[in-house]
């Protein structure tokens, strides 16, 4: 069994949530029409995502070294976090790319009715 593998799971576990945070927190500085502030979240968002992915990837490599990797419920909650935020972010990007379109439609209809 890996040594530290709680450690590793709530790293995991405390990083991705920290992203997913992030990325929700982009989607409403877009909806207020605050995009440098939603890609900076975002950009947040990927640098702490990275890190739990870069503690997942430690683990793959572990296994693949044979020192197995005992699955455990903290393990798969991990995993479950980690796919949640990967889906968060893509949400949130396509979130952001329609307010920036309706912001634009906006104003294009404000100019036409001038």
């Amino acid at each position: 069994m890996v040594e530290g593998l709680e450690m590793i799971c709530f790293q995991i576990i405390s990083n991705v949530g920290t992203a997913r945070s992030n990325y929700i927190e982009a989607i409403h500085r877009a909806k207020e029409r605050d995009f440098e502030g939603a890609q900076q979240c975002l950009e947040a968002g990927q640098a702490e995502f990275l890190k739990g992915h870069d503690a997942h990837f430690e683990l793959l490599q572990k296994e693949a070294k044979g020192m197995p990797v005992v699955g455990s419920l903290i393990l798969i909650h991990a995993e479950d976090q980690l796919m949640s935020a990967e889906g968060f972010k893509i949400i949130a990007e396509e979130m952001i790319a329609g307010y920036r379109q309706m912001e634009a439609l906006e104003k294009r209809l404000e100019q036409l009715e001038k």
